[in-house]
């Protein structure tokens, strides 16, 4: 188990001491209303509870080990946490509490993070920031992260595929199992994000995929989360042919079966070359994250 960090002396008024405790030594409870309080002022809000937050850490390889949340005294300022997977690690759900930034909570919890990934000798840490969010970014470019790239979060309301748009004529699908839209993965072109790499989509379970041929010789196949209310976790890829019409037809026979489910998924490439033809199908932008990189060896 991770030590505790040391914690910063006090000053002459007695301030409390501010020190790094491991998240392991708390609660989940505990956790998910430190995070929550963290974002009640945040660009987009994202509320957490106590199953959202254990799937949280499952889905996405949080060490809480090397976690940490930052404290005065009893009181909690704020946290952050490390994703830990071979070769690289990701940080996420780093948050302050309003009243107590701009204090270096947050660069205290930063350093803390680079930190343990250095003890774990990976090659790189990334992470996401919301775009606007300068204070972050600030943050973040300080400490040596650069820019990789954009990434959308997209939502398409429920409903069959809209009539105006011209699908390829006479394609042909195949619907797919779980395990078998688990090997299309190994396949994958595209270069992923943490939260959309392989192990992530395994990890949160309900895979099906779509393989679709079009009369053209085009083909492709799409992966993706089914659950009772909501499609998600999408990773399109085109084997032949044009990727756009390749797309309608695949997107077409997702709502086609699935009309009354809403969907959203996370961290596209903003120059995926499928996007316009989502687009033409209902896809909308809902906001964009940068993608930052710190390169450790």
């Amino acid at each position: 188990m991770t030590p505790p960090a040391p914690a910063i002396a006090p000053p002459a008024d007695d301030t409390p001491a501010i020190d790094l405790v491991p998240a392991s030594q708390f609660t989940i409870e505990e956790l998910v209303a430190a995070y929550n309080q963290t974002r009640v002022d945040y660009i987009v809000p994202m509320p957490m509870n106590t199953a959202r937050l254990r799937e949280y850490v499952r889905n996405y390889d949080i060490d809480l080990d090397r976690s940490f949340v930052v404290r005065a005294g009893d009181q909690i300022l704020g946290l952050a946490m490390l994703g830990v997977r071979p070769g690289h690690t990701w940080v996420t759900r780093l948050g302050i509490i309003p009243t107590q930034r701009r204090c270096g909570a947050g660069q205290m919890l930063m350093e803390q993070l680079i930190a343990q990934s250095r003890r774990l000798k990976v090659s790189y840490v990334t992470l996401d920031v919301i775009q606007n969010n300068k204070p972050a970014h600030r943050l973040f470019s300080k400490l040596g992260f650069h820019e990789i790239r954009e990434l959308m979060v997209i939502r398409r309301p429920p409903a069959t595929p809209p009539d105006d748009v011209t699908i390829p004529p006479c394609y042909t699908v195949q619907n797919l199992s779980h395990r078998q839209a688990a090997a299309l993965l190994g396949q994958r072109q595209s270069v992923p994000s943490w939260l959309t790499e392989n192990r992530s989509l395994v990890n949160a379970g309900n895979l099906a995929a779509l393989r679709v041929e079009l009369e053209s010789g085009g083909r492709g196949w799409l992966v993706y989360q089914k659950t009772i209310f909501q499609l998600g976790r999408l990773v399109l890829q085109t084997e032949v042919g044009d990727p756009h019409q390749v797309c309608l037809a695949l997107i077409h026979a997702l709502h086609t079966h699935n009309p009354a489910l809403d969907t959203k998924s996370e961290n596209l490439p903003v120059q995926d070359p499928h996007w316009p033809a989502m687009q033409e199908l209902g896809y909308l932008e809902s906001f964009r994250r940068i993608e930052m990189r710190l390169d450790l060896s």
